[in-house]
């Protein structure tokens, strides 16, 4: 199975020979983990690499029947590594079969292109993570009962689709650092890209472990959509860069996410958990519902939304610097005075730059006076 084309062969064990088929060898492992599940031996340590751990069994509040629910541990490395290999397929697949042909169409340069590939890539991995993310909160109550995101503290517990969304994700922010390697990614780039990519999995880890998965959950759907905002933004842009309009409406959603995501973590962390009966550091029971513990969470995601912010508002400054400068030059080529026409003489026309007589000879010049 060939994810690209095959234009030059490399050695073997060679830099480029790797990063042209690593989605080649990385099919492989997968495919070699999913044959574990067809022997006895194998299948209890290739389940692990498949399916999430740590499910305990209880009955459902109310009701006779029971319930399915899981908890963290470290055996869930193994169920990250398995969906990290699944993500780097997923990428190459996107990269080969819809945005290599959309870029053989619209010849952008260099640059322009490794920001097409990764507005392409993001895109649709917000719109399928923003799409899961409200089907979860639907599904688990989450938006018609708000309180919910900070009573009953800790949610240790979770279902399998809450679960099963964080590990995905962890996955897909990981699988994002050697992708900068395997796309050969500019080096003025790379670090604008390792920034974003370790703070989601900063915050994501810091939800999963901390056992704020509910509010994570509504805070990552939140960034989410405006991020969507944003790249479809891009595509638009890069394939006709008459269309700004979309910027103005992300511009819109971005600082509304911003607002949102601050009051959501005062009311749920600051307010909700300040007022829970079980206060105190509890690793055995998963509380970790502390003074300190609170504090050091709106720290940081006042100096996240902080900085976002910060870079949005220059973001605002420089396209309104290209604006009034593109509006400058058309003024000024509109004010521009067209040539004056030639006057008539009186004694004749002007013909070729050469002054003609009435009766179309040339009048005699007059000698200058040597000073």
């Amino acid at each position: 199975m060939a994810f690209r084309r095959r234009n030059k062969s490399y050695p073997f064990f060679s830099q480029e020979f790797l990063i042209q088929n690593h989605a080649d060898i990385v099919f492989s492992l997968v495919i070699f983990i999913l044959i574990g599940l067809m022997f006895e031996a194998t299948a209890k340590t290739a389940i692990l690499f498949i399916q999430p751990q740590y499910n305990v069994t209880t009955l459902s509040p109310g009701m006779i029947t029971e319930v399915t629910l899981y908890h963290y541990g470290w055996k869930d490395c193994a169920t990250i590594l398995f969906y990290f290999f699944i993500a780097i397929i997923l990428h190459a697949v996107v990269q080969e079969y819809l945005l290599d042909k959309v870029n053989r169409r619209l010849h952008l340069s260099k640059s322009k292109n490794t920001k097409f590939n990764e507005s392409g890539q993001l895109c649709v991995f917000h719109l399928v993570s923003s799409v899961w993310s409200f089907y979860i909160l639907i599904t688990e109550g989450y938006l018609l009962h708000p309180s919910s995101l900070w009573e009953n503290y800790p949610h240790v517990h979770l279902r399998f689709q809450v679960k099963f969304f964080y590990l995905t994700q962890l996955a897909y922010w990981l699988h994002a650092l050697p992708e900068l390697y395997f796309q050969k990614v500019r080096k003025e780039e790379i670090s604008r890209q390792l920034q974003y990519i370790c703070l989601y999995l900063l915050h994501i880890s810091a939800a999963y472990l901390l056992n704020l998965s509910r509010v994570g959950l509504v805070l990552l759907f939140l960034q989410y959509v405006s991020e969507l905002g944003f790249h479809i933004a891009r595509l638009l842009y890069f394939t006709d860069e008459n269309h700004q309009k979309m910027f103005d409406m992300w511009a819109v959603s971005f600082v509304f996410t911003r607002m949102s995501t601050l009051t959501l973590m005062f009311l749920s962390v600051g307010f909700g958990l300040s007022r829970a009966e079980n206060q105190g550091l509890d690793l055995d029971m998963g509380n970790f519902n502390t003074v300190l513990i609170r504090m050091t969470v709106l720290l940081l995601v006042c100096l996240t939304q902080s900085w976002l912010l910060w870079k949005f508002i220059r973001f605002q400054l420089r396209r309104w610097r290209e604006f009034r400068h593109e509006q400058a030059v058309r003024k000024k080529a509109a004010t521009k005075q067209p040539l004056r026409p030639l006057k008539r003489d009186s004694l004749g026309h002007h013909e070729n730059g050469v002054l003609k007589a009435e009766n179309g000879a040339s009048p005699r010049t007059k000698k200058l006076k040597s000073p």
